[in-house]
């Protein structure tokens, strides 16, 4: 109809748009379609506390099922959207029925990327994104069993923290020279390897995995450098892409994720996207830029909720992020892609606080606060700011953290 407003997605922008899209005064029907059979849920705990047994279901559900009847919003979790029928203002689903629409939000997220090897599809080779995967990961949760994990991200690093601290014998294997190496300065990743290693956590770097062995079940991980390692189960952590198909199949505008302008308009204005789908213009970067966190999910599911209400509200913030990891709390603000100068407050040899503060010709561009809280909120201001600041203040741990910038 011409009033429906569909949402194709079922993640934490999609919510939030939910919610946002009733308080910006919308009354018109809602319609929200997600692919999986639960309603959305909040995905970082997956790999930290949820993947550890210490929450449940309950505690990572964004809103109850009652919250979307009260707001007179039709659900239709899982039922996949096989088709976009931009000149008919419709949507096809696999279950063969089509649905109109006056306005539609694409907040389809992202996918796995996939490690295609020899033996991709033993059983014990995980991947995690959703609820189901971390249900099949902790079936193989025993003390002294031994896992591999393909990566040396976030991700990975965070399911070998909570593995370790469950007795399990893990391996980390990362193709560049350290972990974390796309994201942070080195002095970052040395902090790491050597706090996982203290756990028991074995980091092998520069390695390529060339395939999994096994006949039936996962036996060992094979490397191009000729080693092995045996283990009973694998999970892969080696990025994500961006759920652009229905996109592209409907002719949108898609480049390193669905072009939305400052308001979350694709090149269809009655077609608006968020979350980790989007490329999105960055006033703070002056660049185009994709993200894949909360933070973004949130803000663009507001922006894009007011302007399906016929309400503009551009979003233009800095990115944050966060990653949990044994007693670490590691939260970081901005990008620090180009920066020409890191500068340590703290001490990473001998604490287990510091944060590292990321120059480019002297402007912030990012910081990173590992059990920095107060770092960590400046650093927002900051480097919204584009201060530029002197790295002697940075340093100097007798100048309180609200007179760095002088």
């Amino acid at each position: 109809m011409a009033d429906d407003i569909l949402i194709i997605g079922a993640g934490q922008a999609a919510a939030q748009a939910v919610q946002s899209l009733r308080a910006e005064g919308f009354a018109g029907p809602i319609r929200i379609f997600g692919d999986e059979p639960y309603a959305p849920y909040q995905r970082p705990p997956l790999s930290k506390k949820f993947l550890a047994g210490e929450i449940g279901y309950d505690r990572v559900e964004l809103k109850g099922q009652d919250f979307y009847a009260q707001s007179g919003v039709e659900t239709h979790w899982g039922t996949r959207v096989t088709e976009i029928d931009r000149k008919n203002k419709r949507i096809l689903t696999a279950d063969g029925r089509e649905y109109p629409y006056g306005k539609l939000l694409l907040a389809t997220g992202s996918r796995v990327r996939e490690l295609n090897v020899p033996g991709f599809d033993l059983k014990g080779v995980h991947y995690l994104r959703n609820i189901d995967d971390v249900k099949a990961i902790q079936d193989h949760f025993r003390e002294g069993a031994k896992m591999v994990v393909v990566g040396g991200g976030y991700i990975g690093l965070e399911v070998a923290a909570v593995a370790a601290k469950r007795g399990i014998d893990v391996t980390v294997l990362e193709t560049a020279d350290r972990v974390l190496a796309r994201v942070v300065d080195p002095i970052v990743s040395q902090f790491y390897e050597r706090v996982h290693r203290e756990a028991g956590v074995k980091i092998e770097t520069g390695v390529t995995v060339s395939g999994f062995e096994g006949t039936d079940r996962i036996t060992a991980v094979t490397s191009g450098e000729g080693k092995k390692y045996p283990c009973d189960f694998v999970v892969v952590g080696i990025g994500i892409i961006p759920n652009t198909a229905l996109a592209v199949e409907a002719g949108l505008e898609v480049e390193n994720g669905i072009v939305v302008d400052e308001f979350c308009r694709t090149s269809d204005p009655d077609i608006c996207a968020a979350g980790d789908c989007t490329s999105h213009p960055n006033a703070v970067y002056g660049r185009r830029i994709r993200l894949e966190s909360v933070h973004n999910a949130i803000e663009q599911g507001k922006t894009a909720a007011a302007t399906l209400a016929g309400k503009e509200k551009p979003y233009d913030q800095v990115p944050w992020f966060w990653s949990d990891q044994y007693d670490l709390k590691l939260q970081i603000v901005g990008l620090s892609a180009g920066y020409t100068e890191a500068v340590v407050r703290g001490d990473p040899e001998n604490s287990r606080s510091f944060a590292v503060f990321y120059l480019k010709d002297g402007v912030l561009v990012a910081v990173d606060a590992v059990n920095r809280a107060p770092e960590f909120m400046m650093a927002k201001i900051l480097t919204q700011k584009k201060e530029k600041l002197d790295p002697a203040r940075i340093r100097d741990e007798s100048i309180g953290v609200k007179e760095i910038a002088g």
